[in-house]
């Protein structure tokens, strides 16, 4: 089994330029095959469809609370609402100043011992998919090569 075979189809992408408001209410509503159930993740495009990084949750969330606040016993002075109030904060912050940019990819034709390779060393949970030209295809999922292993198990 190759990348190409369990891939979903790139359907939906981000821009750089794209504020975090508008790329949570993508993320939420985003297709995953035909259907629109949201993702936890999306590629970051340029206008000339180069992969400029990933967005995923935990990166709007590491967005919302900055890396200065681990260095604090949060429960001594937060308030109800705080984080609330510290998400508002971020909603016009661009995409590329929170997406993560050294993304690992892999080829339509990588076998999928590969991509779980990728995916376990790196702890990375969607790999974006390139054609010869590294013009991302689509998005392998660690959920669907997961499923397509147990598959194989189940039999």
């Amino acid at each position: 089994m190759k990348a190409k075979d369990l891939m979903i189809p790139l359907q939906e992408y981000l821009r750089p330029d794209n504020t975090l408001k508008e790329a949570v209410n993508l993320l939420r509503t985003a297709k995953r095959g035909e259907e629109k159930i949201g993702v936890k993740g999306l590629p970051v495009l340029d206008g000339t469809g180069k992969l400029m990084g990933v967005l995923s949750m935990g990166d709007i969330l590491k967005a919302i609370f900055p890396s200065y606040l681990s260095m604090m016993e949060l429960g001594e002075f937060t308030w109800d609402g705080m984080a609330e109030s510290l998400a508002k904060r971020v909603a016009d912050k661009k995409v590329q100043e929170a997406m993560t940019s050294d993304v690992i990819t892999v080829k339509e034709e990588s076998p999928l011992m590969e991509c779980v390779d990728h995916m376990i060393k790196k702890n990375v949970k969607r790999l974006p998919v390139v054609d010869k030209d590294h013009k991302v295809t689509g998005l392998l999922y660690e959920r669907d090569v997961f499923f397509a292993l147990v598959k194989s198990i189940l039999e």
